[in-house]
């Protein structure tokens, strides 16, 4: 498979992948074309690796952590806008219920909300996510369960402001 054939074929699941990392459509292209910069000169050794998809995703995180490390990326979308998201001209329950999970997800962690992002956007294992983050099965259930947990309290604490 050719650079170009793989960014064809799994060029959207990066972006989608580094959108949910960075809540910014703007910052999410940027992040895949930082990503795709840096394997370009390696892909022929990346290829012998039998797991590109593996190798891309963990660059694409890396890349993500590395960006809020400087001090110059420090700038933070001040409004989240929710005419991003496909239907948001139906202000039913579902988008409502959407948006509202969506906020629980943004305000986690870095590491949790890359777990979470993998495991339930992207459908990998734990074994895959350990490998992409570099951390352990253990580290990984661990983010994930604090993850779901924090969601549940806040969740819990909206629904009780609800009635």
């Amino acid at each position: 498979m050719t650079f170009e054939e793989y960014v064809l074929t799994r060029g959207p699941a990066l972006l989608r992948l580094a959108r949910l990392l960075v809540d910014d459509v703007h910052r999410a292209d940027d992040l895949v074309q930082d990503t795709l910069v840096r394997v370009y000169p390696r892909w022929a050794k990346i290829l012998r690796t039998d797991q590109p998809d593996l190798y891309v995703r963990r660059v694409l995180v890396n890349v993500n952590a590395s960006w809020w490390r400087r001090r110059s990326s420090r700038e933070v979308p001040a409004v989240f806008d929710v005419d991003v998201w496909p239907g948001a001209g139906d202000h039913g329950a579902p988008v409502a219920e959407r948006v509202a999970l969506w906020d629980k997800v943004r305000a986690l962690p870095g590491k949790q909300r890359a777990v979470i992002a993998l495991r339930y956007y992207e459908d990998l294992d734990d074994d895959r996510i350990a490998q992409i983050l570099g951390c352990s099965r253990a580290t990984v259930r661990t983010h994930a369960m604090r993850a779901l947990a924090a969601m549940r309290v806040e969740l819990h604490e909206l629904e009780g402001t609800s009635r």
